[in-house]
């Protein structure tokens, strides 16, 4: 029984707050303790969530640092950063001496560079200490940055028996041992270790001898998401990091990875739909409207783009002409749905690295594809237009019209990120507003000059 209760999917209720709630209220620790310690950290984290400040507070004194110190790296980063505010030092000293350093380091990292010293001054673990601070030092977003100092090291020149006595040693500082790497005397990185070899072989064979010198690792000054592509490439549950001259300084773990590529997706998400920056729901107006107004300009300044094009061709809403005003926002929907698609597959290739080829031969694939869905949906758009008005040359001035503006905005959406990319910039901003903006602009232009052009008015 007590198997199939260990099982369960964990579950947030808000009967189970108001119980966690009403047991803080009347100070009945023993229960309280009991009940949170039939969670998984991940779970606790998630209630104190649904908590208030001083309630989650509460819960975070009561219980010990080895338990409370994960669910610190599991709670919302907001809620996180008001728990650290209302911590002294010395708890939070307490807290990320639990932690590896990989985790530790992104604690400290969340705090004023002035709390930060203080916290660093409260760690009585020496080495624990000076590696934090080694990983603070590391510009954001490196592989050195995100990089966990805990490992399994051997040397080349020990014996598989002193290996296990040493192995068994460092293992209980590392969570999870997912290789063993081996140095030289150096401290410089010459391959890995297999788990199995190392049971299998006799115990005075050298670790020379039983290495695999074929080791995929990582500078500390990668980029993280290169990191993220070399070991979704390998399937790679941890790979090493070393500096330049390829001494081995740490791990990164597939756990942090997940973390990289979560955020990474989000900020495309939001860059996508129009949003600069990195902004949750619950932040404020402020911060919010910062974010959003940029490209809700570029939209107003699309608008009057568009606006000062349609006055232009002023002439042509009299007389049978005038149908064509009608169509103009199904032309200028279709070109910022065409550009939309064209650039996010684009944009999905090039953070999976499979945008490959020449430039032109990217564009040429794209306007042979723009034109055979343009081609389609035109026949269609003829048909209703005929059937309509009863009318064939105003009916092939506007679907003409629609395959050329298809074109176009599919060419657009596939240059403008590969462009951007080339430069060094985050082709995501090429989705959403941006591309939509200058499809429209330009969709309507080509419209109502070949309509014209056409119509011969």
């Amino acid at each position: 029984m007590q198997e199939e209760n260990e099982n369960i999917q964990f579950q947030l209720t808000d009967e189970l707050v108001e119980q966690v709630e009403l047991l803080i209220e009347e100070q009945n620790d023993k229960a309280l303790k009991k009940q949170l310690d039939a969670y998984h950290y991940a779970d606790i984290a998630e209630i104190l969530d649904e908590l208030n400040l001083d309630n989650a507070i509460y819960i975070i004194k009561l219980l010990g640092s080895e338990t409370t110190s994960d669910i610190l790296m599991e709670l919302d980063e907001d809620n996180r950063e008001k728990v650290l505010k209302n911590l002294s030092a010395k708890e939070i000293a307490e807290e990320v001496e639990e932690l590896d350093t990989d985790d530790a380091a992104d604690i400290i990292a969340e705090l004023s560079e002035e709390r930060q010293q203080a916290v660093i001054d409260q760690i009585e673990d020496e080495e624990h200490k000076a590696e934090i601070t080694e990983l603070l030092a590391y510009d954001e977003d490196t592989a050195g940055s995100l990089m966990a100092k805990e490992l399994v090291k051997v040397y080349e020149t020990w014996t598989v028996a002193g290996c296990m006595r040493r192995i068994r040693g460092q293992a209980q500082e590392v969570t999870r041992v997912h290789s063993i790497y081996v140095v030289n005397k150096e401290e410089k990185l010459i391959g890995r270790l297999s788990l199995k070899d190392l049971i299998v072989a006799k115990s005075e064979q050298k670790i020379s001898d039983l290495v695999k010198v074929n080791v995929d690792y990582v500078n500390v000054n990668d980029d993280v998401e290169d990191v993220a592509k070399i070991m979704a490439k390998y399937d790679l549950e941890a790979i090493p990091v070393v500096d330049d001259n390829k001494t081995l300084l740490g791990r990164i773990t597939i756990d942090d990875i997940v973390d990289v590529l979560k955020e990474e997706a989000d900020k495309d998400y939001q860059m996508a739909a129009g949003i600069t920056g990195d902004v949750e729901a619950d932040d404020s107006i402020f911060e919010l409207t910062k974010a959003r107004l940029p490209w809700l300009f570029l939209g107003l300044v699309g608008g009057v783009g568009a606006f000062l094009i349609m006055e232009g061709f002023e002439g042509l809403f009299t007389g049978k002409a005038v149908i064509l005003f009608f169509f103009t926002p199904l032309i200028a929907a279709m070109a910022g749905n065409v550009g939309v698609q064209s650039s996010a597959i684009i944009v999905q290739g090039l953070a999976n690295d499979d945008v490959r080829g020449s430039v032109n031969s990217r564009l040429i694939k794209e306007m042979l594809l723009a034109a055979l869905n343009g081609f389609i949906l035109a026949i269609f758009l003829f048909l209703f237009v005929w059937a309509f008005k009863g009318e064939i040359i105003t009916a092939l001035a506007i679907s003409i019209s629609l395959v050329a503006v298809i074109i176009v905005a599919g060419l657009i959406g596939t240059f403008v990120p590969l462009f951007l990319n080339k430069r060094g910039i985050d082709p995501a901003i090429a989705t959403g507003p941006f591309i939509t903006t200058s499809n429209d602009i330009l969709g309507i232009l080509l419209y109502f000059w070949i309509a014209k052009t056409i119509l011969g008015i």
